[in-house]
């Protein structure tokens, strides 16, 4: 699953739906069992006051966190994040990024993360052993 500029949020649901949407159309999941999902995910990352919250009112880093959710809410076997220095223009990317992963960890299996070349320095190399 991608975490990128090109994938935005359903700016009609909120965050909580959104991230909901994923295993009701990938899993057919009920809404209910999803929505409990979408908020473990949530309150592990650190952002269950944004469930409610719809994308024209998200900070860019409650954006991130919730694109990243809902990535990770299709268990994906790859999580791609696209130039998290471009979703997260006033914020020092690498730290935040690590963080959020590191909160989230329960919910992903390998993550690359795609930037520029001159970001390199920036991020880690990723363990392929994961």
């Amino acid at each position: 699953m991608l975490v990128s500029a090109e994938l935005p949020l359903r700016a009609n649901l909120s965050v909580l739906e959104n991230i909901a949407l994923i295993p009701q159309y990938r899993q057919n999941q009920r809404f209910d069992p999803a929505a409990d999902l979408a908020w473990t995910m949530l309150h592990h990352a650190g952002y269950g006051d944004i469930a409610f919250k719809r994308d024209p009112d998200l900070t860019h880093e409650e954006r991130f966190a919730a694109k990243l959710l809902r990535a990770a809410a299709a268990d994906p076997a790859l999580l791609v994040i696209d130039r998290p220095g471009m979703l997260l223009p006033d914020t020092f990317a690498p730290p935040f990024v690590a963080a959020l992963l590191e909160r989230t960890a329960d919910h992903l299996n390998a993550c690359w993360i795609v930037e520029y070349v001159w970001n390199k320095p920036l991020y880690p190399r990723p363990d392929p052993s994961r």
